[in-house]
């Protein structure tokens, strides 16, 4: 398939045997999203290049030479891939895995999530073909490697890539992440009771007693699994939520403020500049004018 255009996005599904590889040497306009199903890639961009397995997903920035390929003694290569232009929210998710030029690596993702996420990035394939209940229904017999999307569908398909990618980054471990045996699964709870409510009332002490733990041992523990401490992840998971309320809903940013669990609109600013950049009233208003 030539380079998409930048404004399209194209999902698919492949399966290839030793040999195959594909190289742009001016990159591609689009952003580019591959979840291994299974067998091994060599992806490169810029100057990051990776062997990608199985639960390894890797997302491409545009504009920068790409080389991708069957690893190197592997027999064969199966993933999923989607070029797409973010959503902006999605910079946040990505940040901790970027590997310069471009190169977002998010290594080991737990296998239990990696059904679900096959199933967001088939729900995408199938979704690229849809059409209001009105307007006839293409032909579905015979399934299809790649599909171009466009109209509404395109929003069902970012949706379920964004399933794909939150999973993903949520639940893997940055490299250079220190690891604990004893504190896994008691961080990875408190992370998730932090990422399903987000504007609660959280503080040390509360998650430490939700997973029986002091304070004390609670941070420690955080720190050596995440590289953050516990307030660090709430702040960041107010500040995720909040862009996904500037993005869909009309609140005002005092309403977005309170509802993505920040004290004050001032606060609240403050916190979003340093991790987008710029003001949550500047960052809606950019939204609308590129839509």
């Amino acid at each position: 398939m030539s380079i998409p255009a930048a404004e399209l996005t194209i999902v698919g599904h492949y399966d290839k045997p030793a040999g195959y590889g594909t190289r742009r040497p001016a990159g591609s306009p689009s952003w580019l999203l591959m979840w291994t199903q299974a067998g091994a890639g060599l992806v490169a961009q810029g100057g990051a290049s990776y062997e990608v397995g199985t639960g390894d997903m890797v997302v491409l920035g545009s504009g920068v030479a790409q080389h991708y390929r069957v690893a190197p003694g592997a027999g064969w290569w199966r993933f999923w891939w989607v070029h797409f232009q973010p959503r902006a929210s999605w910079a946040v998710w990505l940040g901790p895995y970027a590997r310069g030029d471009g190169y977002h690596f998010v290594p080991r993702v737990p296998e239990a999530l990696h059904e679900r996420i096959d199933q967001a990035l088939g729900r995408a394939l199938r979704d690229a073909r849809w059409v209001p209940p009105a307007a006839p229904a293409p032909g579905r017999d015979m399934p299809t490697p790649a599909v171009v999307v466009a109209g509404p569908a395109r929003e069902l398909v970012l949706g379920a890539v964004e399933e794909a990618l939150v999973l993903a980054t949520a639940s893997a471990r940055p490299e250079g992440a220190r690891q604990s045996g004893e504190g896994d699964e008691r961080v990875r709870r408190v992370l998730a009771l932090i990422a399903a409510e987000p504007g609660a009332p959280h503080s040390v002490a509360s998650l430490a007693r939700a997973v029986a733990l002091s304070p004390s041992r609670l941070a420690h523990l955080f720190a050596a699994e995440t590289g953050q401490s516990p307030m660090q992840a709430v702040r960041l998971a107010r500040v995720r939520h909040a862009a996904s309320l500037l993005e869909v809903t009309d609140m005002d940013v005092g309403q977005v403020a309170a509802a993505s669990g920040f004290v004050s609109p001032f606060h609240f600013s403050r916190a979003f500049k340093r991790e987008y950049g710029l003001p949550p009233r500047d960052y809606r208003a950019r939204l609308r004018a590129e839509s």
